[in-house]
């Protein structure tokens, strides 16, 4: 049986029309990107399958396009449209943290920013540069590992901040653990950046711990 042979009322995309996305589980929403199944299972099967391979939904999603296509049901055409729909939500997220002045406690910004981390295995340390307004120049990350002075060039820092005319900067980086409570050693790095960027006039607004479903704003807790 495939989808159109189910009664109207349970099929994904007649149910996503008539009732927005929220009612949709993971594999449903999957399926209406896949379109099809394969093997003898519909789209919602496949899906089902392609979530069981993988720990989470941000896991799928992250998989690469070649790791995509190796993955039974899943061709160069189902896995263009998964990698995709991906990049669409990434621009979307630029696109709502771009239209005002940045602020780290705005829920764009913090979606944007655990978009873009929280899910990561390793710890990445990056930093939004926004101009004199406020407004996003860019989004760089800049470092991987462990975060301390070994890991964290304050030079490297300083040399993005000049190429990219900011004028504020905020920091973030993920906590792979999933507690996203600020350590002493991201309380350490934080004040180094934040007394090399005021040499040339950059303010550092905030420094943002994120996982893939929490953000802790350093400012806020009175650690900046």
């Amino acid at each position: 049986m495939t989808i159109t042979d189910w009664p109207i009322t349970e099929r994904p995309r007649e149910r996503l029309l008539a009732r927005g996305a929220e009612g949709l589980s993971d594999a449903e929403l999957l399926a209406l990107l896949l379109r099809t199944g394969s093997g003898g299972r519909d789209a919602v099967q496949l899906a089902r399958d392609l979530l069981g391979n993988y720990r989470s939904l941000g896991a799928l999603l992250d998989a690469p396009m070649a790791e995509l296509t190796r993955l039974p049901g899943i061709g160069p055409a189902k896995a263009a449209a998964l990698v995709a729909a991906v990049a669409l939500a990434e621009r979307y997220l630029v696109c709502a943290v771009q239209r005002e002045e940045v602020f780290s406690a705005s829920v764009d910004v913090r979606r944007y920013l655990r978009h873009r981390l929280g899910n990561s295995p390793r710890e990445i340390f990056g930093a939004l540069f926004l101009d004199a307004q406020h407004r996003l120049i860019a989004f760089r990350e800049l470092f991987l590992g462990t975060l301390d002075s070994a890991t964290v060039h304050p030079r490297e820092v300083l040399r993005e901040t000049l190429e990219l005319n900011a004028a504020a900067v905020i920091f973030v980086h993920n906590h792979p653990s999933g507690i996203a409570e600020p350590s002493s050693s991201d309380v350490k790095i934080t004040e180094r950046l934040r007394h090399l960027l005021q040499l040339i006039d950059v303010r550092v607004l905030d420094h943002v711990v994120v996982t893939i479903s929490d953000a802790v704003s350093m400012a806020e807790r009175g650690l900046l």
